[in-house]
């Protein structure tokens, strides 16, 4: 057989794999894009950021102390809970700080990468202080050596889960427990080149009749065991381990006897591989049981740059935590000499069932604790980790599918305007350093806005959520946002049509506003985005513009929504691409401006909603076209002197310098030049240069004509200076044939 070939048992396997995917291809939700786009300086967010301090990637939420802790490189920082600008306190901790979580006794345990050394210590706030313990427990199966390694960790009961690698290369993972100590087995069955995510604690012993046990969920990518042959595929993965875990007595010493693992799939458009896992968040109702949980998780192309595409799914825990136990499991087979084939396991399945937690069942039998558990069913979970049945998300597709930066984060919070149904609100950290704002009504994805959250670039490595406020970290800093921010949209029109469970209109106050800060019925159609509703909006007044002839000019029109077109109109009348008008997304370009082009002009965004189209008028322009020889330049007297002030005030210096040359000539202080006579040199000498000059003055023009090719403005200095040529190409009489001219007649 050709060793570069694929197995056909492997070619089945990755079909049936892909089978589900090109089935949904054809039902999957529309790409989704942003209605808004909100740039740096418009994102209304508080930023804190210490100089030569970066990596902000680790937060933990101190209500009861009013705090966010933050983790970075160096440092850990105590920041306001309600303004992240104002820092109460730091302290130096070293290197990357990649675990921080609250004890019971109401300090918190932080651990380091410690120059590739793992340490962890205890750490505490009192009188506006962060103190070190100063311990310096060892961190290994904690934390991980490289600030680069994926990991993963949970603190559950003073408990630390973690999901990490025990040695400085990275080829040991494991999943462990630091109290009672427990861990994964070191085999490719259990955990294969994985790459950890997240976890949760699902408390699943709430209201169980089973006398079920509470679990812990982890989240992680690895290469898939039941495909590798000749090439390694990475799957989205799924473990999960019981609290109440302590390990067997001979077989699985101190290792988790609970531990069982599936694939989590995200059918996307254009999919080719799986794509994988990159972060979750799991959304419970305080007033309901843990049933009712939804895990959120972003997914993104296993390859990049085979697709821009990324997408949220969403699951249903009790589907989740159905798969584990109730589902049939993989057994490995052993085909040829290397190879090694997982088929669903048809065998009798031992009883108590393997990777089950301890329940009133096995209780009856006399086993209370794992330790009790026999090695059939020991030997068995230990060799068939991997359970048969994939965990598929709600409606067997994504929520949310989004094309550009790919997605890095996600948490959700839940919202309930007035009158409507709850509504789960998505919040999406990009690679971009962007935020998207996003909802799915009845399985319409809505992207509200994406808020552009540092001013460089960089990818969003953690985000949380407390209350009325949103947290973001990157490498650059920590920002503070609102979740609402409903003053973003000016008119009643485009709030409703934001569709943004926050936000409503209020007419009496002629404003967007939050659902949370009003007891008025305000307007707002969240599922149909119908703005019929709204009152109609006051004429525009058109912008006077004014364009020479065979001149350029661009009207602006910036829509502040990106699922608009823009159209024009010139006298009610649309516009389409010519030779004197180009159309861009943001402005109108006029190309050698003639007299037709004069007129009004109007910008107006159409806008599809479920239910109806809007249109809206962002702008109006009245363009005037004026000659280049025109006497009246209208352009001048919106923005310079004008031409005729000019003249007239060149016109009155001109009359008054006559009347002054007339009144020497009169007074004889100039003589004329019928009745000079030669009396002496030296007169003769001055009348002769004196008489050119004048000459020159009168044959000099008074004001040139202007030029075609000249704004206004220039012509308008052009005047200016010639008129100071004028000045000084005037004649300069001698200092003793003016001195006679009193102070009046020089004014």
């Amino acid at each position: 057989m050709n060793k570069g070939a694929m197995h056909p048992l492997l070619s089945l396997c990755v079909f049936s794999l892909l089978l589900p995917t090109v089935a949904l291809e054809e039902d999957l939700p529309p790409i989704s894009r942003p209605r808004r786009f909100v740039p740096y300086d418009g994102n209304n967010a508080l930023l804190f950021q210490e100089e030569g301090v970066f990596n902000y990637s680790t937060m933990l939420v101190r209500e009861d102390l009013n705090l966010l802790v933050v983790g970075s490189r160096e440092a850990v920082f105590a920041l306001d809970l309600k303004n992240v600008s104002k820092k109460h306190a730091s302290t130096e901790c070293k290197n990357y700080i990649r675990v921080l979580h609250k004890k019971n006794n109401g300090k918190m345990y932080v651990c380091g990468t410690n120059a590739f050394d793992p340490e962890c210590d205890l750490l505490s706030y009192t009188n506006g202080t962060l103190t070190l313990a100063g311990t310096g427990e060892d961190g290994k199966t904690k934390c991980p050596f490289d600030p680069y390694q994926k990991h993963a960790s949970l603190m559950v009961d003073d408990s630390l889960y973690s999901a990490t690698s025990v040695n400085f290369l990275g080829t040991e993972p494991i999943f462990a427990r630091s109290s009672p100590p427990m861990r994964t087995e070191f085999t490719n069955f259990w955990l294969n080149e994985p790459s950890f995510v997240s976890m949760a604690q699902i408390p699943e012993s709430k209201g169980s009749e089973e006398g079920d046990d509470d679990k812990v969920y982890l989240f992680f990518r690895e290469i898939a065991v039941e495909f590798d042959y000749q090439n390694k595929m990475v799957v989205s993965r799924v473990a999960r381990v019981c609290k109440g875990d302590i390990g067997g007595e001979r077989t699985l010493q101190k290792k988790w006897t609970s531990f069982l693992k599936t694939r989590i799939d995200c059918p996307v458009l254009e999919l080719q591989l799986p794509y994988l896992i990159q972060d979750t968040y799991l959304w419970c109702d305080p007033m309901q049981d843990w049933k009712g949980c939804i895990l959120y998780a972003v997914f993104t192309p296993q390859i990049r740059g085979t697709s821009d595409l990324s997408a949220v799914c969403a699951y249903k825990v009790s589907e989740m935590s159905k798969v584990f136990s109730e589902g049939k499991y993989k057994s490995p087979v052993p085909i040829e000499t290397s190879f090694i084939k997982w088929v669903t396991f048809s065998g009798d399945v031992p009883f108590p069932r393997p990777g089950a937690c301890i329940n009133g069942e096995a209780r009856k039998a006399g086993i209370t604790n794992t330790m009790l558990l026999p090695d059939r069913t020991l030997q068995f979970v230990k060799e068939k980790p991997l359970m048969d049945e994939a965990i598929q998300p709600i409606g067997g597709r994504p929520v949310l599918v989004g094309k550009g930066s790919p997605f890095t984060r996600i948490v959700v919070s839940q919202v309930q305007p007035a009158d409507e149904e709850p509504y789960h609100v998505m919040f999406i950290g990009t690679e971009a350093g962007t935020l998207l704002k996003a909802v799915n009504y009845n399985e319409e994805a809505f992207i509200i806005e994406e808020v552009k959250l540092f001013e460089q670039a960089g990818p969003i490595k953690i985000l949380k959520t407390f209350k009325d406020k949103l947290y973001a970290g990157s490498d650059f800093g920590v920002v503070q946002i609102s979740p609402a921010n409903c003053e973003r949209s000016p008119t009643c029109e485009d709030c409703v049509l934001a569709r943004d469970p926050y936000c409503g209109w209020d007419g009496t106050d002629g404003k967007c506003v939050s659902f949370s800060d009003s007891k008025r019925k305000l307007i707002q159609s969240l599922k149909e985005g119908n703005a019929s509703q709204c009152p109609k909006m006051d004429p525009k007044k058109p912008v006077e513009l004014f364009i020479m002839q065979g001149g350029n000019m661009r009207l602006d029109c910036r829509s502040g929504t990106q699922l608009a077109e823009v159209h024009w109109e010139k006298e009610r009348l649309a516009l389409s691409p010519s030779a004197h008008f180009h159309l861009l997304e943001d402005a109108l370009l006029i190309l050698n401006a003639s007299e037709t082009e004069s007129g009004h002009y109007r910008c107006i965004t159409v806008e599809k909603s479920k239910t109806s189209i809007h249109n809206s008028t962002v702008i109006e322009y009245q363009v005037q076209i004026y000659l280049p020889r025109s006497e009246i330049n209208p352009l001048a007297q919106t923005s310079g002197p004008s031409v005729t002030g000019l003249q007239t005030t060149l016109a009155f210096f001109v009359i008054a310098f006559l009347a002054l040359l007339a009144w020497n000539f009169y007074k004889s202080h100039i003589p004329l030049p019928c009745n000079t006579k030669k009396k002496n040199v030296e007169p003769q000498q001055n009348q002769d240069q004196e008489a050119p000059a004048a000459a020159a003055v009168e044959k000099k023009p008074l004001m040139s004509e202007p030029r075609n090719n000249t704004s206004n403005n220039n012509h308008a200095a052009a005047v200016n200076a010639r008129s100071d040529a004028d000045e000084e190409a005037a004649p300069k009489p001698r200092l003793s044939t003016l001195q006679f001219i009193d102070d009046e007649s020089e004014a």
